[in-house]
């Protein structure tokens, strides 16, 4: 499981990686892997706000449907319309070219609350896939 020392994590499976006011939000390995072949990618317009925690899309696989959440308050200011032809991106480079939406955060305070690296493999871990 490749876990990037440099970014954030939620326990729903989500990464940040944090520019300034700004961020990058994508499903993490272990995330892809558990959903297998991704087929499908919904993601909302740009200029959509959403809250800490609240789903701004989905990911569907040959298995299952699954939500993915925003981990920190923002608004959209890009999406990634190439996996709208490529979904696979999302299996093959979840933190490169599988990237979901970039936003800018707007409550940088609820970074805190986000797992580094180690709390994030720790909490992989300790459940079953």
């Amino acid at each position: 499981m490749n876990v990037p020392s440099e970014l954030k994590y939620a326990k729903s499976d989500e990464w940040v990686r944090v520019e300034g006011e700004s961020a990058t939000v994508g499903i993490s390995d272990y995330a892809q892997d558990a959903l297998s072949d991704i087929v499908y990618v919904d993601l909302p317009p740009v200029g959509a706000t959403f809250a800490a925690g609240q789903p701004f899309g989905s990911v569907e696989s040959v298995k299952a449907q699954s939500d993915v959440y925003l981990p920190v308050a923002g608004v959209v200011t890009a999406v990634n319309d190439t996996l709208g032809q490529t979904p696979e991106l999302v299996n093959s480079e979840p933190f490169g070219g599988g990237w979901l939406v970039k936003i800018k955060i707007t409550d940088p305070a609820a970074l805190a609350g986000l797992m580094d690296a180690a709390a994030y493999e720790a909490f992989c871990a300790g459940r079953a896939h």
